[in-house]
């Protein structure tokens, strides 16, 4: 007989989970600091806990932020970083597989659910990416197909495609003061 475990998807929401996702040496990641908060246990902890079972967190997994990828994410207006905090150890980037993983260093309770909810945030946020560049090649497709006058229809649908990161180097929005 299997248990059935029911996932409360009202212990995070879906988007404070996605906010911290970010693009670290090419890979989806969330740093140490904000799974922390997260599963409501200090990054300290979760450190120890890491490091106790660091055979289990390949660098596929997790790795160590360099001093100056460090630096630069304190800086950053989406990161929980702060001047002064976490500037004494340098922060972990857990991958997909590496929070999967935390669940079983993790075993609250709140960790089992967070993961859960962590894990299909990754996999939303996958599909996204696949639907964009189906769609990209889609429109690759009609440009070839039609002439020059549906040039200007075309470069306005990929600018509203593109990730306005990206296309202007600018992050839009408010900043938090320090």
């Amino acid at each position: 007989m299997t248990a059935t475990f029911d996932v409360r998807l009202d212990v995070v929401p879906r988007e404070r989970i996605e906010q911290r996702i970010l693009m670290i040496r090419g890979q989806k990641a969330l740093l140490d600091v904000d799974l922390a908060a997260l599963y409501e246990v200090s990054a300290k902890a979760l450190k120890q806990a890491v490091r106790r079972n660091r055979e289990r967190f390949p660098e596929d997994f997790m790795f160590e932020l360099t001093w100056k990828e460090a630096a630069v994410l304190s800086r950053s207006q989406s990161v929980t970083l702060k001047r002064g905090v976490n500037y004494k150890y340098r922060p972990f980037a857990f991958t997909e597989h590496g929070v999967a993983m935390l669940s079983s260093v993790l075993r609250s309770p709140r960790a089992i659910q967070v993961n859960i909810l962590i894990v299909r945030a990754f996999a939303r946020l996958r599909r996204l990416l696949a639907t964009h560049r189906g769609l990209a090649r889609r429109l690759d497709e009609l440009e070839g197909r039609y002439d020059a006058q549906f040039k200007v229809v075309f470069d306005a649908i990929r600018s509203l495609m593109a990730d306005p990161v990206e296309s202007s180097g600018e992050r839009i929005g408010f900043r938090r003061a320090p």
